[in-house]
């Protein structure tokens, strides 16, 4: 008895370490990418566009598709649908490294992050359904560790692997790592899914959101090729438009929508997503472009440029913490306030960059930008999933998730047309710096806007919860 008890004990944890493989490897390319932009550039011959699309084809169908992939890992087994996204992400990076042409790359980008939305909900829903509820909160907290040291190193694995290998090499080395961990997930993780109510996919919502958010994507993206007023970007954006209302009109009407929008009755939950969102927008797009600028206009390697990020992404994983354990003493709303304000200054510096600056002039920015995220990214998070009912949590995670990938390929886009639109047809060092200074600009904007968001909207005090009552808003 006492044999099993300990086997029992020992499958938790290595069931936790299969999923956290997976979701290492999807969360890390959201940043190994990066620096190894301007190689893709010149081995692909591809525009900027089309560098947008290999980012914003992840990440946006990550998005679109993220709440679905919870929905089917509840109705068909976690354990199933988990693997399953692991197979797509595994073969689809196979795909990008043999990948010879910009648009094979793009569609295999846009495979791996089909991949990945079934892949993330399940994570947490495995964790969830094997630890008991004493030991759930240290799972979820060294599952969002492997997530934080995942985003921090991409970077300057980015780096290391396109300078002594070749940029193919970001994407093969998931295939080694994905075969491990569909191994490990037969081996460690026993099959569950949810049988407490009735389950069913909602395929208009899907359908909707993603034509919306594809159209409000490739609008921005194309528009400058095009022309902002011509009929195939205002299309477009009409098309979003259109498809982003019916989306929302379906699911107020749906009896299982894919998107609860009661949970939007809460301020606060509203709020945390949208300061999430805005966040996202902002600084996605910054990262984008910080990593051509190092290396492009500055002269860095794939290396220094991956190294430049580290005392950033040193202070998010050092700071974020204490920022949880902050906001649930004091509530988010002063922590997302100041981290908000924060970012806007690290934009503002950026955008007086010079084509000669030193390392040591992007530190100060880098700092800012690090304390600010910290402050931002935990608290937030706290209070979108403490502020929806206990039964709501994981599609309130879900939601808050989708909400930070769909702002991030929105702001690579939009920082992407006013860059090109700065440039125009001029390839200089100093156009692309006048175009870099007004896109940070308009970042540091939106990252004051949220600062205000998160200032009206976030409530500052807890509710003390009612037995049989849901969990109360807390900023």
């Amino acid at each position: 008895m006492r044999a099993r008890i300990l086997d029992e004990a020992n499958r938790k944890w290595l069931t936790l370490a299969a999923v956290s493989f997976g979701l290492f490897m999807i969360m890390l390319d959201n940043t190994v990418v990066n620096v190894a932009l301007p190689s893709i550039q010149r081995d692909l011959q591809i525009g900027l566009s089309e560098l947008e699309w290999i980012v914003t084809g992840y990440a946006l169908t990550f998005a679109a598709l993220m709440l679905i992939g919870g929905k089917l890992a509840d109705l068909f087994g976690r354990r199933l649908v988990f693997v399953a996204g692991l197979a797509i992400f595994t073969l689809a990076s196979l795909a990008c490294g043999l990948a010879g042409s910009g648009d094979v790359l793009i569609g295999a980008r846009i495979a791996q992050g089909v991949g990945a939305a079934l892949m993330n909900p399940a994570t947490l829903s495995i964790i969830a359904a094997t630890f008991p509820s004493h030991q759930r909160g240290t799972a979820i907290g060294i599952w969002a560790g492997v997530s934080a040291l995942a985003l921090a190193i991409g970077p300057l694995v980015g780096g290391l692997i396109t300078e002594h290998i070749d940029w193919s090499w970001i994407f093969f080395v998931n295939v080694p790592v994905g075969i491990l961990a569909i191994v490990a997930s037969f081996l460690f993780i026993r099959e569950s899914r949810d049988e407490s109510e009735e389950q069913r996919l909602d395929l208009p919502g899907l359908l909707t959101s993603s034509i919306g958010l594809f159209a409000l994507t490739y609008g921005l993206i194309e528009a400058n090729a095009y022309g902002w007023t011509s009929g195939r970007i205002v299309g477009s954006f009409a098309v979003a438009i259109v498809a982003l209302v019916a989306f929302v009109l379906l699911e107020r009407h749906q009896r299982i929508p894919m998107l609860d929008l009661t949970l939007f009755r809460s301020g606060t939950f509203s709020g945390a997503n949208l300061v999430i969102l805005l966040v996202a927008l902002a600084m996605f797009g910054v990262f984008f472009f910080v990593s051509l600028y190092m290396q492009n206009i500055l002269g860095y390697s794939a290396i220094q440029a991956g190294a430049a990020f580290l005392p950033m992404t040193i202070l998010i994983i050092l700071i974020a913490p204490i920022a949880g354990r902050a906001s649930d003493r004091i509530g988010s709303r002063s922590l997302l306030v100041a981290g908000m304000s924060l970012i806007a200054l690290h934009l503002l510096y950026f955008s007086q960059l010079t084509l000669d600056a030193s390392f040591w002039n992007l530190l100060p920015g880098f700092l800012l930008g690090g304390v600010g995220m910290a402050l931002t990214m935990t608290p937030s998070a706290a209070a979108a999933v403490r502020s929806v009912p206990v039964d709501k949590s994981g599609v309130g995670s879900a939601v808050l998730n989708a909400s930070r990938q769909v702002g991030g390929s929105i702001g690579i886009a939009l920082i992407g047309a006013i860059m090109a639109q700065q440039i125009g047809d001029e390839r200089t060092p100093q156009a692309f710096m006048n175009g870099f200074s007004t896109a940070l600009e308009v970042a540091a904007g939106i990252a004051l806007v949220g600062a205000v968001v998160a200032g009206v909207l976030i409530r500052p005090h807890a509710i003390p919860p009612r037995a049989g009552q849901p969990v109360p808003e807390v900023a």
